[in-house]
């Protein structure tokens, strides 16, 4: 048995299948084509590039089997009369282009991306003060108007005791929680009665709603710029390693190609 030849044959069928379920893969990612919407195409660029060594690993496997060829001067590819190297070397150097073109395209799109987070971190930002100062200008009319709040307290007090709200069981989260609002609203009515206590509370507490608006709004800005950094580096570089490999393989490859007489013509036959 030609082990050899043998070992050649199967590094290069091993390394089609390689190329093949990769290239088949893409397809299967860029399906439905959705090229108006940016996350698609930073969902289609990461996956693509996480799955870029996979093509490189076929024409590994097929160059090693011809490398095999040119040591044992066999091959039944040889035979046949068909070169995969040619070929190969385009595909390489196509997917050299394609890789390098997806380093601008994939920044360019996590800066949108990040642009977009943080105007909706500041969106939510402001509806969250307009959410603080309503509720403080609910807690301010409440505490103006003595028979609303002592009706709450009313209400709560019967709830807490009978354990029921308009005939409803309430279970032992509810009321706890009814528990603590007639504590706040205890509190609220005391602080009413002390005009200069009450101004105090409440500025102490407008103060402290902001600050944690403001402590949410920067964790979730520095998330924001973080991530899009990280993904920044790993798919920008990624996709850049990949394109140069790519190239000099596909490039070399064909300048080897053209100038080699094996590759570039086959001899024919000898007549009879």
């Amino acid at each position: 048995m030609n082990y050899p030849a043998f070992t050649s044959l199967a590094l290069k069928l091993i390394g089609v299948i390689f190329i093949l379920s990769s290239l088949l893969d893409y397809v299967t990612l860029a399906v439905p084509l959705q090229w108006e919407s940016q996350q698609w195409q930073i969902g289609l660029v990461t996956s693509v590039v996480d799955r870029g060594v996979v093509p490189l690993v076929g024409i590994g496997f097929i160059l090693v089997g011809y490398w095999i060829d040119s040591l044992a001067d066999a091959s039944p590819m040889k035979k046949s009369g068909f070169d995969l190297r040619f070929p190969i070397f385009i595909l390489s150097a196509v997917l050299g282009l394609v890789f390098l073109l997806m380093v601008p395209l994939h920044l360019n799109n996590l800066n949108v991306a990040k642009t977009n987070a943080l105007e909706q971190i500041q969106q939510g930002a402001g509806q969250g003060a307009q959410q603080i100062q309503n509720f403080l200008t609910q807690v301010d009319a409440l505490s103006k108007n003595p028979q609303r709040l002592n009706g709450q307290l009313q209400q709560l007090n019967q709830a807490i005791e009978t354990g029921q709200v308009q005939g409803q069981q309430l279970n032992a989260q509810q009321l706890e929680a009814a528990r603590q609002q007639r504590d706040q609203l205890q509190g609220l009515r005391d602080l009413a009665k002390n005009p200069a206590e009450y101004k105090k509370r409440t500025d102490e507490l407008k103060k402290q709603l902001e600050t944690q608006l403001v402590t949410r709004r920067k964790q979730a800005e520095d998330q924001a710029k973080t991530q899009a950094l990280k993904q920044s580096l790993r798919i920008g570089l990624s996709s850049l390693m990949l394109a140069i490999v790519y190239f000099v393989i596909g490039v070399f490859g064909l300048r080897i190609s053209m100038s080699s007489p094996k590759m570039a013509s086959r001899p024919k036959a000898p007549k009879r």
